[in-house]
């Protein structure tokens, strides 16, 4: 487990060290590469200085044939270095991508509230996409540059100690612009991302919602509203190249007047009669190798903005901590009874008080039925149950352990919970079911589709159980979206069952015929059901009546009516 606390290149580098024998490979050939940049010019001295003027022609043809050799293994070691070390960048990104992902799984609920999906996924997708070229080239160009300028820094002092004052004037001034422009480019990479995101959401929702949009013939205002979203990333990008343009400008000039500076200091030596002409060629020689590696550092300075731009991004969302956590020695719920309590629980969201000062219990195996004026507070209580957020104060039991004392994981595994908006995942219907227990078989799959009684619907679909129902199972009507997700929870089998308002979305033949799985579910199971239809709900154990937060009345369907109080009222007013 990493420590996302510590400085963001010493967690750069620790991706990098989960793949060090690649990254070893590959800075090997780096430095090869190097000495071979170095090479060149010393040769090309001695060639001048004695092999031609001595007229040793053989001995310099030799060091011809081994200078092309040299440059031939320094283009197999490029494309070792291309291949392994983009390897290695991808690796990076894809673990980076592994751990941000099992990251925001861990994350809370009210994380997800805040959050949009197009920004998330801009964060998992595009951000993390600049990560494989900075972790292949930034250590790769680093080394490779350093190495050179180092060692033509020395040679040129070796060859002309006054001629390398000169270049040793000018760095400092490359040095500042490039620390100048640097956080510039930084921010204006840092908008684009951000921008990205937006783009990222109004896509998702373009898409997502498109058949919305065409419903009510507003295709117009989603496209005005996307045409926003990216004039906002057009205008983000444009003052990111403006600033790119003026880094890459300023360091071309800084550059390219490294070398006349030599050749006129070294013409004024040579006047002097303090330099000959062959060292001054070496020196240029020299100049080049020296200036090549910081012009690529320049133009590499755009991919380690935008890479490092993302991985800021990555570490943003990796320094998020979750809002509910389990606690030290958290206790793994082992044979659960499925007794329920709600110790006078309140509870508020974004300052508004959902809930206050509710008690309510529910025995193994019993059923309450929560009902009551939309917006009153009954799907927090279920929420609360599964601990997708943490009541302000109260607490809420389950078989006498208070719910912060257990594990989420097996809290999550006691509790099945079937809404009205099923959530499908883009596959086959095996698929859909099976997720309620991934290694189940498939005839314990066809089972509990037979439980549901869904089983002979689907194998009138073109390939049963192989069948595709589309992005969220937009290919399956209503019902059968339902019964799905109710044979999903028969595979699961869990001893707690929450309803919230399961068929309300659903005909009343179709409801019918679902509730009869439902009211199977059921059997045996401790159960929440969230209704509105109350005939839905009249046999139910307790009945108790949210409204504005707080418990009106409960009891049993005769009781409450018997009090003629809310429940009554909603009672009579739906037979009506």
């Amino acid at each position: 487990m990493k420590d996302y606390s510590k400085k963001p290149l010493k967690i750069f580098i620790s991706y990098i060290a989960d793949q060090k024998k690649l990254f070893a490979i590959d800075m090997g050939c780096a430095a090869l590469v190097s000495a071979i940049d170095l090479v060149f010019p010393y040769i090309s001295k001695n060639s001048m200085e004695t092999y031609l003027p001595q007229s040793l022609y053989k001995t310099f043809f030799i060091v011809m044939a081994i200078l092309t050799a040299a440059y031939l293994l320094k283009s197999l070691l490029y494309y070792a270095i291309t291949i392994i070390g983009h390897r290695m960048g991808v690796l990076v990104e894809a673990k980076m991508r592994e751990d941000l992902f099992a990251h925001l799984q861990g994350l809370s609920s009210e994380f997800f509230d805040r959050s949009r999906t197009g920004t998330l996924m801009s964060r998992l997708t595009s951000d993390l996409f600049e990560i494989t070229e900075l972790a292949h080239h930034g250590p790769e160009n680093i080394l490779i540059c350093t190495l050179t300028v180092i060692g033509a820094t020395v040679l040129m002092f070796t060859i002309n100690w006054q001629l390398a004052l000169v270049l040793c004037v000018l760095i400092p001034l490359c040095l500042w612009f490039t620390l100048s422009q640097r956080v510039k480019m930084r921010n204006a990479n840092l908008e684009v991302k951000r921008k990205t995101g937006v783009i990222f959401s109004a896509l998702e929702n373009g898409v997502s919602g498109i058949r919305t949009a065409k419903a009510f013939a507003n295709e117009a205002l989603e496209r005005e509203k996307f045409y926003s979203a990216n004039d906002l990333y057009r205008t983000a990008k444009t003052d990111y190249y403006r600033s790119m343009g003026l880094f890459m400008s300023g360091m071309e000039f800084t550059l390219s007047i490294m070398p006349v500076a030599v050749i006129a200091a070294g013409g004024y030596f040579i006047m002097r009669g303090s330099l000959d002409y062959i060292e001054l060629v070496t020196f240029t020689l020299y100049v080049s190798t020296f200036v090549t590696p910081i012009r690529k550092l320049a133009q590499f300075a755009e991919l380690y903005m935008q890479g490092s731009a993302g991985f800021e991004r990555f570490l943003e969302l990796m320094r998020t901590e979750p809002t509910i956590t389990d606690c030290e020695n958290a206790l793994e719920l082992q044979a659960v009874e499925g007794n329920i309590e709600f110790n006078n629980v309140s509870f508020t969201y974004d300052k508004a008080e959902v809930l206050h000062s509710v008690t309510l219990s529910l025995s193994k195996g019993k059923t309450l039925a929560l009902i009551g004026p939309s917006g009153g507070g009954k799907t927090t209580i279920s929420k609360l149950l599964l601990r997708f957020y943490e009541p302000d104060s109260g607490e809420i039991t389950l078989d006498g352990i208070d719910l912060r004392r257990l594990t989420q994981a097996s809290l999550h595994r006691a509790v099945g919970i079937i809404e009205q908006d099923v959530f499908l995942f883009a596959g086959t219907v095996a698929d859909n079911i099976r997720y309620g227990k991934p290694d189940a078989s498939d005839e314990e799959i066809q089972n509990a589709a037979r439980l549901a009684e869904i089983h002979d619907e689907i194998m009138n679909m073109p390939d049963g159980y192989s069948s595709f129902i589309g992005e969220r199972g937009v290919m399956l009507s209503g019902g059968q979206k339902q019964r799905i997700s109710i044979a999903r929870v028969f595979l699961k089998n869990p001893p707690i069952l929450v309803l919230d308002e399961a068929t309300s979305a659903l005909d009343t033949v179709t409801e019918r015929s679902i509730q009869r799985s439902l009211n199977k579910l059921s059997e045996g199971r401790t159960s929440i059901i969230i209704a509105h239809r109350l005939s839905t709900i009249k046999d139910a154990d307790t009945i108790a009546v949210i409204e504005n937060g707080e418990l009106a009345e409960s009891g049993t369907h005769a009781e409450l009516l018997a009090k003629n109080g809310l429940y009554a009222e909603l009672y009579r007013a739906q037979n009506e």
